[in-house]
């Protein structure tokens, strides 16, 4: 049984990208449950800093529910501008790009953030959801930060 869980924590551990630092953690329960805070720097976009919270479940919780290898998919998000806001090479699509991913199960499901840019609104949205191969899942959170009236430096030029 140590083996199981010393593989699953190596995976989940390798899974996760370096630009993402863990800030915080609130237990929330007897059964080892906890909720982890992580902070993410976008990596295109200088001066912006996201924070992450997700559950993660404990052994004891594991052991009585089963599904040894997974976490739930909710998640929430915020970001805000934490210093001098530069923007580098983006995806100006609808669907933007994907900024951050670790894995929330043993190889199927993913916790990602996406960013889009609104250019009418000029603001960068930050929508973090799961990703699952199969059965997607309707949970997601979302943040904004505008940057209309801000000093923001375009390393491509603003997009017209």
């Amino acid at each position: 049984m140590r083996l199981a869980f010393s593989v699953l924590a190596l995976t989940l551990g390798a899974a996760a990208p370096a630009f993402a630092q863990q800030v915080g953690e609130v237990g929330v329960d007897w059964l080892g449950n906890d909720i982890i805070v992580e902070a993410i720097k976008d990596p295109e976009v200088e001066g912006i800093t996201c924070h992450v919270s997700y559950f993660d479940r404990g052994v004891i919780d594991r052991l009585q529910k089963g599904n040894w290898f997974e976490n739930p998919s909710d998640s929430a998000i915020s970001c805000r501008q934490t210093g001098p806001i530069t923007i580098g090479e983006i995806d100006l699509g609808e669907e933007g790009e994907e900024v951050f991913k670790q894995g929330i199960s043993l190889i199927w499901k993913e916790q990602v953030v996406n960013r889009i840019y609104d250019k009418r609104n000029e603001t960068l949205i930050y929508l973090a959801h799961s990703r699952q191969v199969q059965d997607g899942s309707a949970k997601m959170s979302m943040t904004t930060v505008p940057l209309y009236g801000q000093e923001v430096v375009w390393t491509k030029g603003k997009p017209q």
